[in-house]
């Protein structure tokens, strides 16, 4: 069965209150490197965003990296004691201190530099870490992400640290207060006063968004370093570029809004960035057309006039600044347009200005704050041969765990269903909220559904899986959010011919979709390859294969589960990633299990595809079978190798 394990997020107790040990460099080197990324991500959400966030990633490192005492001991007074009574890292006094460290560094590191004081080590840029020829930034979040970056960075540094230091280490305002005065501030309550202008959303500060150790990685201006390299006029070029820039007003958008500086003039691409020339197709076009894909989709939204907002978006795409967070699916090129796209929608989603283009190729989402100018974001997907079910939707926006679609125009019908409440024939009840599992999903007329929980944003146990039912003239699909920008199709049936699924196949198996999330999946199919007698009378068991295939051809991953009689969900037994198995070129599979009978008995478990003549168990299991079911006397632990031969005579080994 699917182990999953719930995380306690009540409120870390407060440090003691009275004096506690010295730490010791060993003591306070351990600690650090136990929690680094944790204290990385503390530092870097105190830091000011205006740093930028290559810069701002660097420095978080270096700060951490110092926050080790000089000598053998801290002799720091002003090291916060851990909780007695309190387990892991609350317990340690060297996480204490090296997290003080941190903290006073990375406020120091925000405060600006004047001529009344020699500028302190921490507001200086760092000597280490130092990364040349790239830049570093953490995965983008969603517009909920952007957004609290953007109000972080109203605030003063101590709010900042105020807010983190709740929201991330889960300290009470009395503790708060504590730390900010031992880290040196002289207003502990009036930075917990400004913190409270700002919405509790704690969670996003977990989110990979403010990872500074998960990183994408991203070249510099090429064509800037490479005049550097051959003649000295390039520094007179970057003046020239950093004039242009602090010329731009402070109260909106430039022409370009967060795009980098243009250093070509060559007339194709500066064709590709003329909004007047975006291809817009007619909104009946789809209704003549044999085709049902993106190149049919109407313009769409309230905002598809204004060119200000186009040219930024088409700006960024091409010349990605350092304060855009850009993202992309595996295998997905995240370069400039080859020429002008399609648009298929500007509006408002939400607290953002949201652009969707096409170029035949991928489908880039660009995103702005509604309020500010501070960043944007830029997602790309390949949707090279999407057509029908694969082109009926596109993400428009991902906001508090929901999220947005925009529908093709021929979707009639949209229903959300939770798939780990969908009973056998849900897929035939009314789409209804009575219906088991399933909600009738709103739109607006541009398409635009209302917001749903996704489970691509859901994290801790599974407890629901939500999908996107989508019906047009020919039939009605099932799709689910895979962290994509189009969702991805489920269906079922044999390998090489899939047939639309229905909630109840997919009801068991709902839960390791997770697996694949975020991979550029396609479609997933699943496929029940067998059917045993469970040894003891115990009922019987399905053998499922799922297999998910992605846009870039490669990167597939094929799931082997065992979903026994009366049980809710199938267990995953068996994985492989980059194989054949179990799809159109090699439909052949083989797994095993090790299985307990009601009565305490354990066997060995193990099926393949119709086509395998025998089954042969060697290693801590010795058994064989003629035909596809195999079950064996084992003991509990026992590890066993499976081996099997096709009807043609070849040879198949297990999945594991």
């Amino acid at each position: 069965m699917l182990n999953v394990q719930s995380q306690d997020v009540a409120p870390r107790p407060a440090p003691d209150p009275h004096p506690g040990p010295v730490v010791d460099v060993e003591q306070a080197e351990a600690a650090l490197v136990e929690h680094y990324p944790r204290l990385v991500r503390l530092a870097y959400l105190v830091l000011p965003p205006s740093l930028g966030r290559n810069r701002r990633v660097l420095t978080a490192h270096a700060l951490t990296q110092r926050a080790l005492p000089r000598g053998r001991t801290s002799g720091d007074a002003s090291v916060l004691p851990a909780q007695k009574t309190a387990e892991g890292r609350d317990a340690d006094p060297g996480y204490a201190y090296v997290r003080l460290r941190v903290l006073r560094t990375a406020l120091e590191a925000g405060r600006p530099l004047t001529f009344r004081a020699w500028p302190k080590r921490a507001q200086l840029p760092p000597l280490l870490p130092q990364v040349w020829g790239l830049r570093l930034f953490p995965r983008s979040g969603g517009a909920d992400e952007l957004a609290l970056d953007q109000r972080l960075s109203a605030l003063s540094a101590p709010a900042r640290a105020a807010y983190v230091l709740r929201g991330l280490e889960r300290l009470a305002d009395a503790d708060v207060r504590r730390v900010l005065a031992a880290a040196g501030e002289e207003d502990p309550a009036d930075a917990l006063d400004e913190a409270d202008e700002i919405e509790a959303k704690y969670g996003l500060l977990t989110s990979p968004e403010f990872d500074p150790c998960s990183l994408q990685a991203r070249p510099p201006d090429l064509m800037r370093r490479r005049q550097h390299m051959k003649a000295a006029l390039a520094a007179a070029a970057a003046v020239a570029v950093c004039g242009a820039l602090l010329g731009l007003p402070g109260d909106g958008w430039g022409p370009d809004g967060a795009a980098a500086p243009s250093y070509a003039q060559n007339p194709s691409a500066q064709a590709a960035l003329d909004p007047g020339k975006l291809t817009l197709v007619p909104a009946a076009a789809w209704q003549t057309s044999t085709r049902t894909d993106f190149s049919v989709w109407p313009a769409r939204g309230t905002l598809t006039g204004d060119k200000a907002l186009l040219r930024r978006a088409l700006a960024v795409w091409a010349r990605p600044g350092e304060s855009v967070q850009v993202s992309a699916t595996p295998g997905t090129p995240a370069g400039a347009p080859p020429g002008p796209p399609q648009l298929l929608y500007a509006g408002e989603v939400d607290q953002s200005r949201v652009v969707l283009l096409h170029d035949g190729l991928r489908i880039v989402r660009y995103a702005e704050a509604k309020e500010g100018t501070q960043g944007a974001a830029l997602d790309f997907a390949r949707v090279d041969g999407a057509t029908g079910a694969e082109a009926n939707a596109v993400v428009l926006g991902r906001s508090d765990g929901n999220v947005r679609y925009l529908t093709a125009p021929w979707v009639r019908k949209a229903v959300v269903r939770d798939l780990l409440k969908s009973a056998a024939g849900a897929s035939g009840a009314a789409d209804s909220a009575g219906a088991s599992g399933a909600t009738r999903l709103g739109r607006s007329a541009d398409g635009v559904t209302e917001p749903f929980a996704s489970p691509a944003l859901q994290t801790g146990e599974c407890r629901s899986w939500n999908a996107l039912e989508l019906t047009d003239r020919s039939g009605t699909r099932l799709t689910t959010d895979l962290g994509e920008l189009t969702p991805a199709r489920l269906t079922s049936g044999r390998p090489g011919e899939p047939h639309e699924a229905s909630a109840a196949t997919w009801a068991p198996l709902a839960c390791s979709l997770a697996s694949v999330r975020g991979q550029g999946v396609r479609a997933v199919n699943a496929w029940q390859y067998a059917r045993q007698p469970l040894p003891g009378a115990s009922g019987t068991a399905n053998w499922l294969c799922t297999r998910a295939d992605t846009w870039r051809g490669g990167g597939t991953r094929v799931l082997a589960q065992f979903h026994a009689q009366g049980q809710p969900y199938g267990a995953v037994v068996a994985k492989a990633e980059n194989v054949a198995a179990c799809g159109a070129k090699d439909s052949h599979v083989l797994a095993g299990v090790l299985w307990k009978s009601g009565t305490g008995d354990w066997y060995l478990l193990a099926a393949g595809s119709k086509d395998t003549e025998s089954i042969r168990a060697t290693g801590g299991v010795d058994g064989s079978t003629e035909g596809n079911l195999l079950a064996v006397r084992a003991e509990q632990g026992a590890q066993a190798g499976l081996k099997g031969t096709l009807a043609d005579g070849r040879s198949i080994g297990g999945l594991r």
